[in-house]
């Protein structure tokens, strides 16, 4: 009977210990928190900046400009730098990027004086540099697809300008000279044929000034309007752009209308 006892008491006791392990295992635990870890910075790596956005202005805009400096080909030359001012503004997204009176400058990159038989006066230039109001710089390549020089200039392919011809002038010359030979021989002789071979003597001293005269200059006079077009893409920085006025372009009267004016210096 002591025996049974003893086992009954330790049996109670087990239960005791069994539940009491369960029940420390429900109680939750309060434990310390866990220091944080803070990363090291390099002292030497500089924080990665955003770059700042950019406005793009596509390629193939057409920007109007007017020109400060007058050109001819009578002394103009490779690198000679030509400067004008654009007078539109130019608005994207209902942003103003290009105000009006932004300066423009350019190069002529080929000169080339008329010929005294045939050829007219070239001129091939290139656009590369825009200076904003806020002088913020940009590098640019545009080329013009229209001239207003007051003449009849045209413009062609990869920006070259090509000037007026002559030849009303040249046969005027002629008919000029042959009748006044036609009338001196007359004269001279008071026969028909004496007109004759005067007409022919003036015809051919007419022709022989053409042909020792050059053509007509090419001339692009102070106050020319240009029209030129991008033939790239223009990046501009957003922050650099923050204009609210329009601007507003220099007053230059434009060229008046001229007739093309044959050389009268053989050289």
């Amino acid at each position: 009977m002591k025996t049974n006892r003893r086992i009954v008491r330790l049996s109670g006791l087990a239960v005791l210990v069994l539940a009491g392990h369960a029940a420390a295992q429900q109680r939750p635990v309060n434990l310390p928190a866990a220091p944080q870890i803070q990363p090291q910075q390099d002292a030497n790596s500089a924080a990665v900046q955003p770059r700042p956005a950019k406005f793009v202005v596509p390629a193939g805009t057409k920007l109007p400009l007017v020109l400060h400096n007058s050109i001819t080909t009578r002394n103009a030359h490779p690198g000679d730098s030509v400067y004008l001012e654009t007078l539109f503004p130019i608005v994207l997204e209902n942003r103003i990027l290009i105000p009006a009176g932004s300066y423009v400058q350019g190069e002529i990159l080929e000169a080339k004086r008329p010929g005294r038989v045939k050829g007219r006066g070239e001129l091939h230039v290139r656009l590369n540099t825009m200076i904003l109001p806020n002088g913020y710089t940009v590098s640019f390549n545009a080329v013009p697809t229209n001239a207003g020089t007051g003449g009849n200039e045209s413009v062609e392919e990869e920006g070259k300008i090509k000037g007026d011809t002559d030849k009303t002038s040249d046969v005027g010359t002629v008919l000029k000279t042959t009748g006044a030979g036609a009338g001196i021989g007359a004269i001279a002789t008071r026969t028909g044929k004496g007109a004759g071979i005067g007409a022919g003597i003036g015809a051919a001293a007419g022709l022989a000034m053409v042909l020792l005269t050059r053509g007509p200059e090419l001339e692009l006079p102070r106050g020319t309007t240009l029209d030129v077009m991008l033939d790239r893409p223009l990046y501009l920085d957003a922050e650099k752009v923050q204009f609210t006025d329009p601007g507003r372009a220099s007053t230059l009267a434009g060229p008046p209308n001229r007739e093309p004016q044959r050389s009268r210096v053989p050289f």
